[in-house]
């Protein structure tokens, strides 16, 4: 079987989602999926490994990576709305105000 093509795919989201959480510095939700999609591709290529190797180690790495990246994004969402709920605004460059 032909892995070749779910390589380019993980590496096409993984792309995407590096490139979301550089270029965007104005909304933070968007930052928060963009990283969420890179954690997807980084599972997807140890699933794609696992199948290509007959070994399970892959799949079970996938799981807690998924796990971590669930965990992960509800923190983030409920920091999110504190910040919100504080501020008024959820754009990065006001995050700076929290320093003081």
């Amino acid at each position: 079987m032909d892995f070749i093509h779910f390589f380019f795919i993980a590496a096409l989201l993984f792309i995407i989602g590096v490139g979301g959480v550089i270029l965007n510095r104005t909304n933070i939700v968007v930052v928060l999926m963009s990283l969420e999609l890179a954690l997807l591709s980084v599972s997807l290529n140890f699933i794609i490994f696992s199948a290509c190797l007959g070994d399970m180690t892959g799949q079970i790495f996938a799981i807690f990576i998924l796990v971590i990246a669930a965990c992960e994004s509800s923190i983030g969402l409920a920091i999110i709305l504190v910040f919100f709920r504080v501020r008024g605004s959820i754009r990065i460059d006001q995050a700076s105000l929290l320093k003081s």
